[in-house]
């Protein structure tokens, strides 16, 4: 590995631990998902799964199930860059879980181009896609 690789590794890894602390903020109880948007070695934005701006917290129904509403973290992510004068273009995301097949649309039409996750989502698809349209994807273990 170059000293050039041990550098992103290192950051890589410091983002991905921020990633996991914004997570705990959520209100989900099932799963609690952080992410981090990066450009040029400065966090432009973060967000975590939950429910709108203004909504009760609870994530799930009585049934425990996740309710239609709740926002993917990434997505939160996005929308504050989008609400703000940044750009994601040329960004990298790091997130706790990689991305559904609906965020990784969002993901490539922001102008993302590197994803770090730390755990698969169940469905890959989400993945495929975001290969498929070239951005670089990374798993941190």
């Amino acid at each position: 590995m170059t000293k050039a690789e041990q550098k992103q590794l290192r950051y890589d890894s410091a983002y991905m631990r921020m990633a996991y602390e914004w997570a705990k903020l959520s209100h989900c109880t099932r799963k609690q998902v952080g992410a981090l948007i990066v450009k040029e070695r400065m966090i432009i934005s973060d967000g975590y799964n939950g429910t709108p701006t203004g909504f009760e917290n609870e994530c799930e129904d009585e049934e425990h199930f996740t309710k239609w509403y709740v926002l993917h973290a990434e997505a939160n992510a996005i929308m504050k860059v989008a609400a703000s004068t940044q750009s994601c273009s040329g960004a990298t995301l790091y997130i706790t879980l990689s991305p559904c097949k609906e965020c990784s649309k969002l993901i490539h039409q922001a102008g993302i181009k590197r994803v770090v996750y730390a755990t698969a989502y169940k469905d890959t698809s989400g993945l495929d896609f975001l290969a498929k349209a070239g951005i670089l994807l990374t798993k941190l273990d």
